[in-house]
């Protein structure tokens, strides 16, 4: 089995380096995070890629290789095609690279991938397929399309040449803040964070490389504890960008020899992070984009880290959202913080009333989203209904002064569960 060697992603480095395609992405520290840990967090804004993800790194490392002949033993002429299987990141990245050689490119993507990246895939010039709800089913469509010898297959991570190009991640963090003490990187197939701890681990070996996965796509840490390879048919992840369903062997051997050790975050951690680098870094990223900064501000990954003192550059990888994701997250997030609720209220149902619950919750300043008419239920008295109203607030405190307003206008109403 191939492996990748610091060697490796220096070569890539090199190649990239004259290359207008990838660019090297600045470095932040954020405020709000470092508060959180007790330590000085710089955020890697890898999102900000011309393709909106690292992706670019590795598919060009890869591609260029089998264009000059340097990846596979063939040469300019017999290369016309590529082929790929991406849940959205990794196609932007083969798109732009292929049609930055000259060739054409074939892209796999799930039916389940968001709209963004199937047209911006499309947009850098490349044919894109639908297979399948979710990335496996997409992978094994795309490797039955690899039908001739000028066709190369680039997969997301199981190729030496991609992990490599990703590793040059790694190297620019070291290069931009050498004395960082813990590098946190999100985990789906592992070819980044396979190839950033190899850069990482060969060059300031006392620096530490954490992996990032999602409760429902956590195959790295599931892979550890069985000693082998564990696979998921249908990763369930707000991070789609990370739902691969399972590591290969090459970045699952990288993994184990490099990483220091892995850590899951719920897909609440990951919504609730979007939105604190959109309010507060002002910074817009997907799921798999915010995944290893999720762990900053999950309880039990800060406890298990222990990294307060430290330098901690996560790697804000991708910036691929699109808008009904954002809403959604946004949405879940608002309600995870008492920002939007529910009220049921009981009434008479006569007129003018919903006028008048409507005024109570105006001044105090809470706006009313939707609100809806309960007369059916059958708990209802005859000529009771319940009002139920979805309203925005500015948290806990703000709530309990609507309800005590509308308590002391003599109604009896209720914060019923809202579902994010």
């Amino acid at each position: 089995m191939s492996s990748v060697t610091i060697a490796d992603v220096e070569a890539a480095a090199d190649r990239l380096e004259p290359a207008a395609i990838v660019q090297r992405t600045s470095v932040e520290r954020s405020r709000s995070l470092s508060e959180r840990c007790g330590a000085d967090v710089r955020l890697k804004m890898e999102h900000l890629q011309r393709t909106g993800s690292f992706k670019t790194r590795g598919a060009y490392n890869a591609i260029s290789r089998a264009v000059d002949g340097s990846g596979d033993g063939t040469d300019e002429s017999e290369i016309d095609r590529v082929v790929a299987a991406s849940a959205g990141n990794h196609a932007q990245g083969v798109a732009l690279a292929a049609s930055g050689a000259g060739i054409d490119a074939t892209i796999v993507m799930p039916e389940s991938a968001p709209a963004a990246k199937i047209e911006a895939t499309r947009g850098y010039g490349a044919e894109v397929v639908l297979r399948g709800n979710a990335f496996p089913e997409a992978m094994a469509h795309a490797q039955t399309l690899v039908d001739d010898p000028g066709t190369r297959f680039v997969h997301a991570f199981d190729d030496p040449d991609v992990v490599a190009g990703q590793g040059t991640l790694g190297l620019e963090v070291l290069d931009q803040v050498p004395d960082v003490d813990t590098v946190l990187v999100p985990v789906g197939g592992g070819g980044l964070a396979g190839g950033v701890a190899t850069a990482i681990k060969s060059r300031s070996p006392e620096t530490r490389v954490i992996g990032v996965q999602t409760e429902g796509a956590s195959t790295l840490s599931e892979s550890l504890r069985a000693g082998e390879l564990v696979t998921r048919e249908e990763p369930d992840t707000i991070a789609d960008g990370i739902a691969t369903g399972g590591l290969s062997e090459l970045t699952f051997g990288l993994l184990k020899e490099h990483l220091d050790d892995v850590v899951v975050v719920s897909d609440d951690d990951v919504a609730s992070t979007i939105l604190l680098l959109l309010e507060r870094a002002k910074q817009m990223v997907e799921g798999a984009g915010a995944t290893a900064a999720a762990a900053l501000l999950n309880d039990d990954a800060r406890d298990e880290l222990d990294l307060a003192g430290e330098t901690v550059v996560p790697l804000l990888c991708g910036g691929n959202i699109d808008v009904t994701t954002l809403k959604e997250v946004v949405t879940h997030a608002l309600v995870d913080r008492d920002q939007l609720i529910e009220l049921s209220v009981r009434i008479d149902d006569t007129p003018g009333t919903m006028g008048e619950i409507s005024t109570l919750i105006g001044a105090e300043r809470a706006n009313i989203r939707t609100v809806r008419h309960e007369r059916s239920r059958p708990d209802l008295p005859v000529g009771d209904a319940d009002l139920v109203f979805e309203v925005e607030t500015n948290g806990p405190a703000h709530v309990d002064r609507v309800l005590k307003a509308v308590r002391e206008a003599g109604y009896e109403v209720e914060w019923t569960a809202q579902e994010g």
